[in-house]
């Protein structure tokens, strides 16, 4: 059964999930690293598992109810954290060459390889003929999309993906910066389980962009609603296990994950220096935190950031750890700072969001 996140949560994960882009290490950011996008109708598996898990990952059903899922979060949780950071540099359109066999989901970037893993994915129900939905959050345009779907007899349950799999059925041309992508896709003669892959070349710098998507052409497919119907008759059987519930309580605690982050600012008037401090609030450790603010004025902008990586995502501004500054032990803490252009006396509410 697929799980609902919380309206409040997914706001706050919608923003939050532009993490750090995969192998970023230098102390000093003068230029922020913005937030770029993937396939999400039909999802990317990062994607997917990002929306139906990033506010319940701690959850052990998740081991059996989607297990695919389960293991890319046991693997890298950043993996859905960063799920609109799937890409390469410096392809020169050269994909198949340099991706090889059996890493075609994961791009051949090392951080999303349990992307990679035959299985059982989620998969979305579509008729052969559908419409493609790509997330360009970054406003990078596009020089193409090329869109695959693989062939007739691929079994996606137990091989990993390789390129003479394919069919690439669509070559799009140029999109522009803020250009809605909705690619019309049609994939004849296909039934079952399939993946749609999609490589955006983004227009802005030599960035390509790989997405695995997970659909069921036809009857038969799992589907998210014959599960529910099953669900009632169960409901009566559970009274007489409440009981026996709170012993296994003494175990949650340690999902008890929480963050807070306070701010200090030196101002000069026409900038300032602020040094952020992040905080483990909770009894279990926190492996990476995501903050978040709106500048109450918007002639306010970041110049330059130091231990820590920086994104925006209209006019959310968030901020996430590098590596030596990502886990947080109960009770400890740890900094970064940043410059900012513009006058600022003091900080907006920081949402901060553990993982």
């Amino acid at each position: 059964m697929l799980k609902k996140v919380p309206k409040r949560l997914r706001k706050l994960l919608v923003i939050a999930a532009a993490v750090v882009a995969a192998g970023a290490s230098a102390l000093v950011f003068i230029q922020p690293a913005y937030s770029h996008g993937t396939a999400t109708s039909p999802a990317a598996r990062q994607y997917s598992c990002w929306e139906r898990w990033g506010g319940d990952h701690m959850n052990p059903d998740m081991a059996t109810e989607d297990p695919m899922c389960y293991q890319a979060f046991q693997t890298n949780p950043n993996t859905m954290w960063s799920w609109m950071s799937l890409l390469r540099e410096g392809m020169a359109g050269q994909h198949e060459e340099l991706i090889p066999d059996n890493q075609l989901c994961s791009g051949g970037n090392s951080q999303y390889t349990s992307l990679d893993v035959p299985g059982n994915w989620h998969t979305t129900p579509l008729a052969n003929n559908f419409n493609l939905h790509y997330e360009d959050q970054a406003v990078h345009g596009a020089d193409y999309y090329w869109v695959y779907v693989t062939k007739q007899g691929y079994d996606a349950t137990t091989d990993a993906l390789d390129w003479a799999d394919l069919e690439r059925v669509v070559e799009t041309g140029v999109y522009q910066p803020g250009e809605t992508v909705d690619i019309p896709v049609s994939a004849p003669g296909r039934t079952g389980h399939h993946i749609v892959y999609v490589v955006w070349q983004a227009s802005h710098f030599d960035q390509t962009f790989y997405s695995c998507s997970d659909v069921w052409f036809g009857e038969g497919g799992p589907t998210e609603e014959p599960t529910d119907p099953t669900d009632p008759p169960t409901d009566p059987t559970d009274p007489p296990t409440d009981p026996t519930d709170p012993p296994t309580d003494p175990t949650d605690p340690p999902g008890d994950l929480s963050c807070a982050a306070t701010a200090s600012i030196n101002s000069w008037g026409s900038g300032a220096t602020v040094t952020v401090t992040v905080s483990n609030t909770g009894t279990s450790t926190v492996h990476s935190w995501m903050l978040h603010w709106t500048w109450a004025n918007s002639g306010v902008s970041v110049a330059n950031i130091w231990n820590a990586e920086y994104s925006t995502m209209g006019t959310s501004e968030m901020a996430a750890p590098v590596s030596w500054n990502q886990e947080i032990a109960p009770g400890g803490e740890v900094s970064f700072g940043f410059n900012v252009n513009g006058t600022l006396s003091s900080m907006p509410a920081l949402d901060c969001l553990a993982s």
